[in-house]
C-alpha cells in the first residue's frame, strides 16, 4: 500500500539516512586506509602519502607476513581457539538457556539458577584469584586456557534464553504429545526456530574469541603460543626496528615497519569481515513469524 509522506517525514527519513552513513563511513575509513598502507611502498607510507588509496601499490608486505613463522603460528592459535571457543560457548550457552527459559511450574529451580548466573555478572573474584584458578587446574600454556574460563557467556544465555520464551509454547506441547523429549524438542524444534538469535550470539561468540588478547598475555608463557590478537597487540605497540633487518635494499623500498604491521592487522580482520555477511542475513529474518496460525 502507497502511502504519502508530509515533507517532515521525508526530512526525517533523510536525515536518518545521512547520519547513518556519516557512521558507516567513519567505520569503514579506518580498515580502508590500513588496507591501502598494506599495500603501498615503504618509501610512500613513511612520508605519509597514503590516504584511502595505495601509493606505488605492491604485494610485498603481504608476500613477506604470509612467510613470517611468527605470524602463521599466531594465526593458527587463533584459529584452534576459535573453533574450540565457539563449539564449546554455543553448546553450553543453548543448554543452559533453555531449561531457564521455562516457567518455574515446569523447572522448580529455575530462579536460585537463573540469579547464580546473574550474580557472576554483577561480583568478579578479581584477576590474581582468576590465574590461580587456571594455573591450579593445569590450563596454563594451553589452548584450554583460553576457552575454558568463559565457557558460559552469561549475557549471551541472557538474550538466548529471553529468545526462547517468546516462541509459541503450541509448538513444544504438540511435540509432547507425540512422544517428543526435551532433548528432541531443543534441538529439533527450538534450535532451528531460534536461528536469528542463535547467528547473533555465533557472531558475538567468534568475535569474542578472535578479538581476545589479555588472556593470551597471561596465561601463555610462551610467544609462539599467543594467540594472533595477543602477537599483533605486542607487535603494534613494542616494534622493534630490527625486524626487517635482514632484508636487501631493494626489499626495505617496497616494506617497512608500517607496511607489515598494516598487512597483519588486515589479514587478521579479514576472517571476521569474511564470516559476517553469511550471519548478518539471520538478524533480520523472522523465522518464527507466521509458524503458529490462531
Amino acid at each position: 500500500m502507497h502511502t504519502n509522506k508530509s515533507l517532515g517525514g521525508i526530512a526525517f527519513t533523510a536525515a536518518n539516512y545521512g547520519f547513518l552513513l556519516l557512521v558507516s563511513v567513519a567505520c569503514l575509513l579506518p580498515l580502508v586506509h590500513v588496507f591501502a598502507v598494506s599495500l603501498s611502498s615503504s618509501t610512500a607510507a613513511s612520508a605519509g602519502l597514503v590516504g584511502i588509496w595505495p601509493v606505488e601499490a605492491t604485494l610485498a608486505s603481504y608476500d613477506y607476513i604470509l612467510h613470517k613463522p611468527e605470524f602463521l603460528r599466531a594465526f593458527g592459535v587463533s584459529l584452534e581457539r576459535a573453533a574450540l571457543g565457539f563449539a564449546l560457548n554455543m553448546t553450553l550457552t543453548v543448554l543452559c538457556a533453555y531449561p531457564l527459559s521455562k516457567q518455574t511450574k515446569d523447572f522448580r529451580l529455575r530462579t536460585a539458577y537463573a540469579w547464580y548466573f546473574v550474580a557472576t555478572i554483577l561480583f568478579s573474584g578479581g584477576l590474581i584469584p582468576w590465574f590461580l584458578t587456571i594455573n591450579a587446574t593445569g590450563l596454563v600454556d594451553t589452548v584450554w586456557g583460553l576457552v575454558v574460563p568463559g565457557a558460559v557467556p552469561v549475557f549471551n544465555v541472557i538474550l538466548m534464553l529471553n529468545f526462547f520464551r517468546g516462541l509459541p509454547g503450541e509448538i513444544e506441547e504438540s511435540a509432547f504429545m507425540d512422544g517428543a523429549g526435551y532433548f528432541t524438542v531443543l534441538w529439533r524444534i527450538v534450535v532451528p526456530l531460534s536461528m536469528p538469535v542463535i547467528a547473533t550470539v555465533a557472531l558475538f561468540t567468534l568475535v569474542g574469541h578472535w578479538n581476545a588478547w589479555f588472556d593470551g598475555l597471561i596465561l601463555m608463557n610462551f610467544p609462539e603460543k599467543y594467540p594472533l590478537s595477543t602477537y599483533l597487540q605486542l607487535m603494534v605497540i613494542n616494534s622493534n626496528p630490527l625486524a626487517l633487518s635482514g632484508l636487501s635494499l631493494s626489499e626495505l623500498s617496497e616494506i617497512s615497519q608500517r607496511t607489515t604491521r598494516a598487512a597483519q592487522i588486515f589479514v587478521g580482520a579479514l576472517p571476521i569481515l569474511l564470516v559476517y555477511p553469511f550471519l548478518q542475513r539471520f538478524f533480520v529474518k523472522g523465522i518464527v513469524l507466521g509458524s503458529v496460525k490462531a
